[in-house]
């Protein structure tokens, strides 16, 4: 049998219902970051931020089940506080798939485009108003799998980097960094000054992913989940592809079609 190799120290045992609510975990909803910081939930995301050195862990709450789990996945001591399920269900939203962990985090520190890597070939995510955060955070899962090295949002019409995005995200959140822009051309220009060609994805281009001659450091641009790119977001992409789908299907999901573009870009880089 294999040794556990994380050292679990218990500081607490909570009955939650039974806690004195001063001293208790705020009951709302973790989907808004706070000067208390955000509730991350769920196994990966949980592990994830764990590990991350630059993730602030302030409390961590699990189960005796899953601190059983978590002692084969990581290599350093934690305390923690346990917890049983009902306890989670209360404290976390309702609905959401907590598997026995939570975790109140800082917020990551920001990040910057001249935070992105000096080299040769790169791929960055764009994202024109994408507002549901399971689609970000599986869009954030895909770029971590294919080596982005960044994913951007606008500011408004987008969601907050909260514990919903970072379960769909499924650890991803600690892997890729995630940043909003308030102006999206402004930023794409940016980009371009540091040597980067925008790619936008249309359903409507003339030309396939596959048959554009792109060159080695890329933005890859997506458009929302209803309408698609915006005109001025367009306006400034350097090439328009299009992934070659059946006729019979009208589009894909925003995260699978970023999924399928970042796959193939990640060939070529």
């Amino acid at each position: 049998m294999l040794k556990p190799s994380l050292k679990l120290i218990v500081i607490k045992s909570m009955d939650m219902a039974k806690h004195d609510k001063k001293n208790a975990a705020p009951a709302r909803k973790p989907e808004s970051n706070t000067a208390k910081g955000l509730w991350l939930y769920g196994y990966h995301p949980v592990a994830a931020a764990l590990q991350n050195p630059n993730r602030t862990v302030l409390r961590l709450l699990m189960t005796k089940e899953t601190a059983g789990e978590l002692a084969n996945t990581l290599h350093k001591a934690v305390e923690y506080e346990s917890v049983s399920r009902a306890d989670l269900d209360q404290l976390l939203p309702k609905g959401a798939v907590h598997q026995g962990i939570a975790a109140l985090v800082q917020p990551l520190p920001d990040f910057y485009i001249d935070d992105l890597p000096e080299k040769e070939s790169s791929l960055v995510v764009l994202l024109d108003q994408v507002t549901d955060p399971h689609n970000v955070g599986a869009i954030l899962r895909s770029a971590a799998a294919f080596g982005a090295d960044a994913v951007l949002m606008t500011e408004r019409n987008a969601p907050e980097a909260t514990g919903t995005l970072a379960k769909s995200a499924s650890g991803a959140l600690e892997l890729v960094p995630l940043a909003a822009v308030s102006n999206l051309a402004r930023t794409m220009q940016d980009l371009k000054d540091k040597g980067y060609w925008c790619v936008g994805m249309d359903g409507r281009a003339d030309k396939t992913l596959r048959e554009a001659d792109l060159p080695k450091k890329i933005v890859l641009v997506m458009g929302s989940e209803g309408y698609g790119l915006r005109r001025l977001t367009a306006e400034n992409c350097d090439f328009m592809v299009k992934l070659p789908i059946s006729p019979k299907v009208e589009s894909l999901n925003v995260s699978n079609a970023a999924a399928i573009a970042l796959y193939d870009l990640s060939l070529r880089l």
